[in-house]
């Protein structure tokens, strides 16, 4: 069972993504997502999903990140709901906390 221990902080710009769906995603910075990689990996469920807690503004939510390994990176979705509450907008740069 994950505890969440570890806090991750950055600043990121929220993108869309361009296939079926077109999800909005914030990627981690690549150091830190290399860093989380490193530490968690093995807790890491199908296809590099790691469940986490994330915060933007006032809203925390349960979640996973992913990794996209074409990307070198983690991904953590913002549904309509965590954009709408907190006013992210695809291009804007937003603070992000991540719990693991």
């Amino acid at each position: 069972m994950n505890s969440y221990k570890i806090q991750y902080r950055f600043s990121s710009e929220p993108w869309q993504y361009k296939g079926k769906g077109s999800w909005i995603f914030v990627s981690l910075p690549k150091t830190l997502s290399k860093e989380i990689r490193l530490a968690f990996k093995k807790e890491e469920q199908g296809w590099g999903r790691l469940t986490a807690i994330a915060k933007i503004g006032a809203t925390q939510w349960r979640t996973a990140i992913w990794f996209d390994s074409k990307a070198n990176t983690y991904l953590l979705p913002l549904t309509a709901d965590i954009r709408l509450k907190e006013k992210v907008e695809v291009g804007v740069k937003i603070n992000v906390v991540i719990l693991i």
